[in-house]
């Protein structure tokens, strides 16, 4: 009996071997970012991923203050220094409040905070908010959009901008 169990376990762990998860689908690159900080130093990239129906962000960070810190997508792919404030607010095509605390869920230019470690560097990986194509359409618009990093983390609900604080590197998307 303990052989027929074996069989048939191992025969099932075979089959489901061969499925495929959401993080199996293959991947299409989209877009993405040069990020700098006020002085021009490269401080990372952001990449647009497509899979399935829907945009995931892929940031690495280098040369971030230590902690976490705000990370948004900002309505006008501009970064003029040394404040970036050229880069508007943030992204909300359907006008939603702000954060994923927000009684409406987040607007498609709410990211998770980006955690810095002590040697400067950060990753993070994100699902946009929305359909494939309306992220696309959103971030490519006719004045683009840029990703902004801040020097706080985001409280995710106050409206408009999480109470992030300053911007410290920004970059502006291109698309592949």
């Amino acid at each position: 009996m303990t052989i027929l169990k074996t069989a048939i376990c191992a025969g099932a762990l075979a089959v489901l071997g061969g499925c495929t998860t959401m993080q199996d689908l293959p991947t299409e690159r989209i877009g993405s970012a040069t990020i700098s900080l006020p002085n021009g130093m490269p401080a990372g990239t952001a990449q647009l991923l497509g899979s399935g129906d829907g945009v995931s962000v892929a940031v690495a960070l280098t040369g971030i203050p230590a902690g976490d810190h705000g990370i948004h997508l900002h309505m006008v792919g501009k970064c003029t220094v040394p404040d970036f404030t050229s880069a508007g607010g943030h992204l909300n095509p359907q006008g939603k409040d702000h954060g994923s605390m927000a009684a409406g869920g987040k607007h498609l230019g709410d990211l998770p905070n980006i955690a810095i470690t002590g040697n400067g560097t950060g990753t993070l990986n994100a699902r946009l908010t929305g359909t494939r194509q309306e992220v696309i359409d959103a971030i490519f618009d006719s004045d683009g959009t840029a990703i902004v990093v801040h020097a706080d983390p985001d409280d995710n609900i106050t409206n408009p901008s999480g109470n992030s604080g300053a911007r410290i590197a920004c970059g502006v998307f291109k698309r592949s």
